[in-house]
């Protein structure tokens, strides 16, 4: 029986891109194929400007699930008179391990199904909403979804590489870090002057909540 590798799951805002305000489970698999996590690994890997933490299973309800076991924990996390039940798969890289059964363990306890990847992994049926951040010197193969976020600006991509991919939303995200007001003002200026593009603010880390 499959077993999932969870870093953490816990219950807060949607503090980004097109559903930010939104009260979501977020569930954050360990690992990723494009970093080992590991700082010494930093100046190797594919993506190098990764803020995340998904190494190792020591976070909050981080442990080894089944599928239902996963399902009946997201569940226990949600407001027990609420409805508009959403849970967000992230990572690292969930698709290394998300799968249909899981999705449907999901489904089963009437979960919306929405995922964050860096889209280098085929997706598999029945997510709700798929979210893609594509990082440079990678091959691409989720090319149609809901909302593509490029982090910007990394050196290698820019965001007229993707205008012909088909999604719904397309999101400019400053990288956060020391330069972060200087790469906001160029994702500002550039979804002003390219229209097709907003500007999609980590308004989580302005508040202050995980």
């Amino acid at each position: 029986m499959t077993k999932y590798k969870i870093k953490e799951i816990y219950y807060t805002l949607q503090g980004e891109g097109a559903h930010t305000g939104r009260p979501a489970v977020f569930l954050r698999f360990t690992g990723c194929n494009l970093w080992s996590g590991r700082e010494e690994d930093r100046s190797e890997a594919i993506c190098q400007f990764c803020d995340t933490e998904f190494v190792g299973m020591d976070g909050v309800e981080g442990g080894k699930y089944t599928a239902l076991q996963l399902a009946e924990k997201v569940d226990s996390l949600w407001p027990k008179t609420a409805d508009h039940k959403y849970v967000v798969c992230t990572g690292g890289e969930p698709l290394l391990q998300l799968n249909g059964t899981l999705i449907e363990a999901f489904h089963q306890k009437k979960f919306s199904v929405a995922i964050e990847t860096n889209g280098t992994i085929p997706l598999p049926e029945g997510l709700d909403w798929v979210c893609m951040s594509p990082k440079a010197n990678t091959k691409i193969v989720v090319t149609t979804g809901n909302e593509l976020k490029l982090v910007v600006q990394q050196t290698g991509i820019k965001p007229g590489d993707f205008e012909h991919l088909r999604f719904e939303h397309f999101y400019l995200q400053p990288m956060d870090g020391p330069q972060v007001n200087e790469h906001t003002q160029w994702a500002s200026e550039y979804c002003l002057a390219h229209p097709k593009w907003k500007l999609s603010v980590q308004t989580h880390k302005v508040l202050g909540i995980k």
